[in-house]
């Protein structure tokens, strides 16, 4: 029935897969296929470049990749003190999402980097290409699956998840609809996660109606950014089995400002308390290189996780096999491909 089924079969003869369903879960990283095992410590969030110019104007011309490969490798460096292997490129096609470049530094570090497929539709579709508002959903899913199945652009990357965006009004435009909707269709053939930058509850309530119009459960639907959703939002949403995507932990937000440390630690705890925290996804939403400024402007790095909120979970009673979950299980389930 899915397209998916073909690749799990070449995976399943050239050895990645064995007969037990635990080791039948794979992520799809930049370089080909691991096993979810072998994610270990995973950020679920996070940028290495973005290009805000518009999709009109951005291209691979816009950065010299060995500049950025320069910049970046010592933030991978850093992360990787910390055990990190794993990091989740959330870059879109049309706001700097480069194959290439995420290869380089994969190969050059050692780390497990995985890229996406999907159009980011927030900020009034800006970063939207003209060619969309003349698709089909099912056009556009076929584009999106295409990169699944035969790589991204000639590079021979294909992406491990789908990301999309929608502006955080209540109602979803139409336009928004249809991205949610190719989203599904992808899903259908790929058995790709999808990832969306959503917000308020408002319309991540109205993105699960939609994957549930298609037969799909919500545990295929990540809610990036759900710290601007309600705490009653965030647990409902859990209930019917959508992760919890508590992103953009910034330690240099102020401290006893909202979206601080500790209102992180306290939403995860309470999460925790209603017996969620298996649903729970925590990042940075860090980085990036920005094309057009100084040798690309400054760069916010990849560790308030590890310095800060584990510490402050710790504080509160979180044991290691709760940290555990949040930054191996549940990154792991999350993102491992649905057969």
């Amino acid at each position: 029935m899915r397209n998916i089924s073909r690749i799990f079969l070449g995976l399943a003869l050239t050895g990645l897969l064995s007969c037990s369903p635990e080791s039948e879960q794979i992520i799809m990283t930049v370089l080909g296929p691991i096993p979810a095992s072998a994610m270990g410590i995973t950020l679920s969030h996070e940028h290495i470049l973005v290009d805000f110019i518009g999709a009109d104007s951005t291209a691979y011309h816009r950065w010299e990749k060995q500049e950025v490969v320069n910049k970046v490798i010592p933030y991978l460096e850093e992360i990787q003190e910390y055990q990190v292997s794993t990091l989740m490129e959330c870059t879109p096609a049309y706001l700097g999402r480069d194959p290439w470049l995420l290869k380089t530094l994969s190969k050059n570090t050692g780390m497990h980097l995985v890229t996406n497929t999907g159009y980011y539709g927030a900020h009034d579709n800006l970063f939207i290409p003209a060619k969309f508002y003349e698709l089909t959903e099912e056009e556009l899913s076929r584009i999106w699956v295409d990169e699944f199945e035969n790589g991204i652009e000639g590079s021979g990357v294909k992406p491990g998840f789908i990301k999309i965006a929608v502006n955080g009004d209540e109602s979803l435009s139409k336009e928004h609809v249809k991205i949610i909707t190719a989203a599904a269709l992808t899903h259908q053939q790929t058995g790709l996660v999808i990832a969306s930058h959503t917000g308020p509850d408002g319309p991540a309530f109205e993105q699960i109606s939609v994957l549930q119009s298609h037969g799909l459960n919500p545990s295929c639907f990540i809610w990036v950014h759900a710290q601007l959703g309600s705490l009653e939002g965030n647990i409902r949403a859990a209930k019917m089995g959508t992760w919890i995507s508590l992103d953009n932990l910034n330690l240099d937000q102020q401290q006893g400002s909202k979206y601080d440390v500790a209102w992180y630690a306290d939403r995860i705890q309470d999460l925790k308390e209603a017996g969620f925290l298996n649903r729970v996804l925590i990042s940075h939403d860090a980085g990036w290189y920005k094309p057009g400024e100084e040798n690309g402007g400054s760069f916010r790095g990849f560790t308030g996780i590890f310095t800060a909120l584990v510490p402050a979970l710790r504080e509160v009673g979180f044991s290691q096999e709760d940290i555990n979950l949040l930054l191996e299980i549940n990154p792991r389930n999350a993102f491992s491909i649905r057969n």
